[in-house]
């Protein structure tokens, strides 16, 4: 006969009856021959014989039950699970109500058997020792892991990016203003005072489950916030800008849904639609060959390189309209002339070309108290204030520049525009002088 420990107390923690499905009550009988999963029944279906399709009733059994000694012999093994169950719910010391939830030992019993066999036992301290020695060997022989973290910027308070990341505090983890900042106002008069009748404790305690309710929406807020880079917004729209036209915007829609989705599932749910969008694409260039009469992609590269030709072809006949508002200006119609033939020599056009809108040009950025002034060189603070564009944005677009740069070995300026979604002017003056002072390659 094999004695196991017992199941908890609750009847809905045993196993159930192979015969008549009721959960089990110690002693039952397990099958030696049939299983896994094991084969269990209870006494009554055992003395009938029940069988059910491998199991018959002349096989070998075992008894299972748990009325047997483990540490002391007057204490059984289903005790010793109900004293530590009770000292669990009751709490260390509180040995008349472990006493009054066993309902078989007395409080005496309990305390002398609990610090004997649970707290003095020579077994377990040893053992114990041994797991803490083992342990710090361990820590001896290997090296310390170490995980890096993306720790966010620390911009200075009240900075545009600042408020970009929403006050957010790097240094402690925290947001200057907390979501729903007046949660703690409802409970700054509550006092808990023992001649309260039942209606205002009660009326107390609903105002303190409300506030932990408050306090859980903030805590939730805040794991989405984290889990999805949501802190540092600039990077995460930088990445954003990876996608095409199309998935940019569905991304937007599809950020609500952000708080539903983990961040792993959110990025394959979009990375699923820009390769159905790729997809939808390729499926419409192969259909144009087809409406065109190309079967084979040897035809299809001459027929792309003929369509590119007659596209620039256009281009350049309807480049006059831009020369009309230069027209009445010689000087600058020559300017915009050389400068055309510059870019399309691949050449990196250096004279502005002057405009006769009748307009006053806007004076230069000063840039004086700016955050990221420090950080630029003589010709990066003359560019800033020349394109009236603040330091840190400045190098937020030349970080990204030259990351995609670096990726795709050199950057054409449409990728540039695609990438740092500015005026296209001030596009273009930063990628010639990243070009020209020799921070990007021209691809």
């Amino acid at each position: 006969m094999e004695r196991l420990a017992s199941f908890s107390n609750d009847p809905f923690d045993k196993p159930p009856c192979r015969g008549c499905s009721s959960y089990l009550t110690e002693p039952y009988v397990k099958c030696a021959e049939c299983g896994p999963p094991p084969f269990l029944l209870c006494l009554q279906c055992f003395t009938r014989g029940f069988e059910y399709k491998k199991h018959q009733s002349d096989h070998t059994y075992e008894i299972m039950t748990s009325d047997f000694p483990v540490l002391d012999p007057n204490w059984t093994a289903q005790e010793e699970m109900a004293l530590l169950e009770a000292v669990m719910d009751c709490g260390f010391g509180n040995w008349q109500d472990v006493a009054n939830q066993m309902c078989t030992k007395s409080k005496e019993e309990c305390e002398k058997h609990y610090m004997k066999h649970f707290i003095n036992n020579p077994l377990f301290a040893s053992t114990l020792l041994n797991l803490k020695q083992a342990e710090e060997a361990q820590h001896n022989e290997t090296a310390i892991p170490f995980h890096p973290a993306d720790d966010p910027p620390r911009p200075t308070f009240d900075s545009l990016l600042s408020r970009d990341m929403a006050g957010y505090m790097p240094a402690r983890a925290d947001f200057v203003e907390e979501f729903d900042n007046y949660a703690e106002w409802d409970l700054r008069d509550i006092d808990f005072v023992e001649d309260d009748s039942d209606i205002l404790h009660a009326l107390k305690i609903a105002v303190v489950d409300i506030y932990h309710s408050r306090l859980k929406e903030r805590q939730r807020r805040k794991k989405i916030i984290r889990d999805h880079g949501l802190i540092n917004l600039r990077k995460f729209q930088l990445l954003e800008r990876r996608y095409p036209k199309e998935v940019q915007d569905l991304y937007e829609t599809m950020r609500r849904f952000a708080r539903i989705l983990g961040p792993v599932e959110h990025d394959k749910f979009i990375e699923s639609h820009a390769l159905e969008f790729e997809l939808r694409r390729e499926i419409r260039r192969l259909q144009e060959y087809r409406a065109a009469g190309i079967t084979n992609f040897c035809s299809a590269r001459t027929y792309d390189h003929l369509k590119k030709t007659r596209d620039e072809e256009r281009l350049k006949r309807t480049m006059l309209s831009e020369v009309l508002q230069y027209i009445q200006d010689s000087s600058a119609c020559q300017q915009w002339l050389s400068r055309q033939a510059d870019i399309d020599s691949g050449l990196t056009p250096t004279a502005p070309v002057p405009s006769n809108s009748g307009r006053r040009s806007a004076p230069p950025l000063n840039l004086t108290g700016l955050p990221g002034t420090e950080k630029l060189n003589e010709k990066e603070k003359e560019l800033c204030q020349m394109v009236r564009l603040v330091p840190g944005a400045y190098l937020e677009y030349k970080a990204a520049l030259v990351n995609e740069c670096n990726k795709q070995g050199g950057l054409r300026l449409a990728q540039a525009r695609a990438l740092i979604k500015i005026d296209v002017n001030k596009t273009r003056k930063i990628y010639d002088f990243l070009i020209r002072e020799g921070y990007i390659t021209k691809a």
